[in-house]
């Protein structure tokens, strides 16, 4: 697999650059999550990075950087013409009229 040095901006991991795994298209994961040990044995803390296009970089050729998502939200769902509504159907299951 190859990576590419992705520099992080923002939030504890700001100024630092690490190798990111890229996919078959050359572009890093939409979202890079780090979960951070809490000291006291509790659940870990999961700090949240976006990807989005930095300024420098060749013409034609995108390059990548994360910018820290302090709220940490979980991602917004793919909603596509073809998918079922999330509301669950009015009538009985076995109501013909519906």
């Amino acid at each position: 697999m190859k990576s590419e040095d992705t520099p992080f901006e923002g939030g504890p991991m700001d100024g630092r650059v690490l190798p990111v795994l890229v996919g078959m298209t050359g572009h890093p994961p939409k979202t890079y999550r780090i979960p951070v040990p809490d000291p006291h044995g509790g659940a870990p803390t999961v700090l949240v990075y976006r990807r989005v296009p930095r300024e420098e970089g060749r013409i034609g050729f995108a390059r990548w950087k994360y910018r820290y998502d302090p709220e940490g939200r979980a991602g917004s769902r793919l909603r596509w013409p073809w998918s079922k509504p999330d509301a669950t159907p009015r009538g009985k299951p076995d109501d013909a009229d519906g």
